[in-house]
């Protein structure tokens, strides 16, 4: 005798969906003018560290992991603030250079004056332990912060809208897609340099 075949039942419950009424997908890059007004926002509130790490996001274009853990000693030789900067990349493990701006120098200079430090201490320092780096997740706030500040949509520019911004001016203002330039050490003696 053969019992019949029974499927159990089951019901599903209907869940919210996670990314319900969000945006998703890629964040806005800043234009111009919104660097600008987030600069003077900066300024006007005498956030010597705040502005330093905005220009210095722009500038290097590092995701925010790496942007925190940048010691003093990778963008200082000295005593004054290199003109450009290689950093070893913690998610691809690859070493990429990036160039400091005038604005960016100058900002990060006046910050590196009134924090202090020797060249292996964090550039932005954690304030709860001074011996650890600024967390992604409090560089996120400020970003949240400064964008809210001047007016855009917290939902639209984040982190990597920074990391994102100076691709885009580039692209914009040439028409040509920004390559950033990755450097291999093929040897420990030899360098070689290239663009992806």
């Amino acid at each position: 005798m053969e019992m019949p075949e029974t499927v159990p039942t089951t019901t599903a419950t209907k869940r919210q969906v996670w990314n319900a009424g969000r945006t998703v997908g890629a964040k806005r890059a800043l234009k111009p003018k919104q660097i600008w007004e987030i600069r003077f926002y900066l300024n006007q509130r005498h956030r010597l560290r705040d502005r330093a790490l905005f220009d210095l996001a722009i500038d290097s274009k590092l995701r925010g992991c790496d942007l925190v853990q940048l010691k003093i000693g990778d963008l200082v030789s000295g005593g004054q603030i290199r003109t450009r900067a290689i950093v070893m990349q913690q998610k691809t493990g690859r070493p990429v250079q990036f160039e400091l701006l005038p604005d960016a120098r100058a900002s990060l200079l006046a910050w590196l004056e009134r924090r202090g430090g020797t060249v292996d201490e964090y550039v932005f320092p954690s304030r709860v332990d001074h011996s650890g780096h600024l967390s992604t997740r409090q560089y996120a706030r400020l970003v949240d912060e400064w964008v809210t500040g001047v007016g855009l949509m917290r939902s639209e520019y984040g982190t990597h809208s920074l990391r994102r911004t100076k691709a885009s001016i580039i692209y914009r203002a040439t028409g040509k897609p920004y390559r950033r330039v990755v450097v291999q050490f093929a040897t420990p003696t030899a360098l070689v340099v290239h663009a992806i």
